[in-house]
């Protein structure tokens, strides 16, 4: 079966500074793949590659359902079918809730208002916030808005989602409705690549975690691997330190 994302010896450096170190990684149809380490170890990085929102460098090549990356004219077929979800929520203010998320399908993909809308209208009542499409982004908390940017994502109805560590914008309070939102996500067969620090959701959510430490994969496994039976120390010192059982 041929992967749906592929990275293939795929370095990026920052000036002098080494982001990724060689990556190689398959990521199937329908997988859920978490991605956990320290602060800085290249979990950003490696998902922002994939749309092409960071470059990495020549000797490398990242493919995305058959398409190469770095090749201009495959890019933005390959940005339709991969929906992004950052740690701001990066919402129009000027715009109402619905407007946010029927913007691209009108623009990028051609809809009419009525199709976009309707598709809106699904998507922002799937997560939660249905009754929210009138107001404003500042009238939403970070966790409506948060859901907001999740729906904006699916509203392109992509064949993969990128999330970029999506709660650490959040109050704790608010970090378990977007992590319900995002598990129920992970039922649809939608194929979904998660950078994150919630350990106990990457635990129930992934069927696979790599661990990943000063730009490298360093540990590659299915939770109960990872969690229970990690072959690789520095993997057991991060997970001694971020996570209870």
């Amino acid at each position: 079966m041929q992967p749906m994302i592929s990275f293939k010896n795929v370095n990026k450096y920052y000036k002098d500074f080494h982001a990724l170190k060689n990556i190689n990684l398959s990521v199937y149809e329908g997988e859920i793949l978490c991605i956990i380490g320290p602060s800085g170890s290249g979990k950003s990085t490696l998902i922002r590659c994939i749309n092409k929102l960071e470059d990495y460098d020549d000797t490398g090549e990242i493919i995305v359902n058959s398409s190469i990356v770095r090749d201009e004219k495959s890019l933005k077929a390959i940005r339709k079918e991969v929906g992004m979800v950052f740690q701001s929520f990066n919402l129009y203010p000027h715009l109402t809730i619905l407007d946010n998320v029927t913007l691209a399908p009108i623009r990028v993909s051609g809809l009419s208002v009525v199709e976009a809308k309707k598709i809106a209208n699904n998507f922002l009542t799937k997560v939660g916030v249905g009754d929210q499409i009138k107001k404003y982004p500042n009238q939403l908390s970070g966790g409506q808005q948060q859901r907001v940017a999740i729906a904006r994502a699916l509203a392109m109805q992509p064949k993969i989602l990128l999330f970029d560590e999506p709660t650490s914008s959040l109050d704790p309070e608010m970090v378990n409705e977007v992590l319900d939102v995002i598990k129920n996500l992970a039922n649809t067969g939608v194929t979904m690549i998660i950078a994150t620090h919630e350990m106990s959701f990457a635990r129930s959510v992934a069927d696979k975690i790599i661990f990943m430490d000063n730009g490298s994969i360093i540990e590659v496994g299915d939770p109960v691997q990872i969690f229970d039976n990690s072959q690789e120390e520095r993997t057991q010192s991060f997970l001694n330190s971020v996570y209870v059982k």
